[in-house]
């Protein structure tokens, strides 16, 4: 039987709506909206929310995750940091997310991933890569970044 079958019929059993869990993860997310909504006005907020969304990861996804925000805030440094589904994200000044960045242990997966959101100007004719997995940083990729991050911000 499914999870989600087995969540269904514990809620129906006890005349709820959602499970145990699905209460959790909405509360959740209500309180990083909340936290992003006063980093989104507050570059020290945001800077703070990423900093410890950092500070949680594994180490090899924490030493890429601190080199691309140093190169994120360098390169667009109107951008405002911020935490985006618990993993640092910059937004513009409109407050959509541009760019992120997923650590490969949030998922045990074994890339992590840099991605761009549809706000970033990275159109190229009718097909263009919105993410990249990323396994270390080197000047090559550092390189390749910075041109995406401008490019997006243009």
């Amino acid at each position: 039987m499914s999870t989600k079958t087995d969540a269904k019929k514990s809620s129906e059993k006890s005349g709820e709506s959602f499970s145990a869990e699905e209460k959790a993860a909405m509360k959740a997310r209500a309180q990083e909206l909340k936290a992003e909504a006063r980093a989104s006005k507050n570059r020290e907020e945001g800077e703070k929310a990423v900093a410890a969304a950092i500070a949680q990861m594994a180490e090899a996804d924490r030493t890429i995750a601190t080199r691309l925000h140093e190169i994120i805030t360098e390169t667009a440094p109107d951008l405002m940091p911020k935490t985006w589904y618990g993993m640092p994200a910059y937004a513009n000044a409109d407050g959509k997310v541009i760019c992120f960045f997923q650590a490969a242990s949030k998922f045990d997966v074994r890339y992590a991933t840099f991605g761009f959101q549809p706000d970033a100007n990275l159109d190229d004719g009718n097909m263009w890569a919105a993410s990249f997995a990323l396994i270390r940083l080197t000047a090559v990729e550092e390189a390749k970044i910075t041109a995406l991050v401008k490019k997006a911000i243009s």
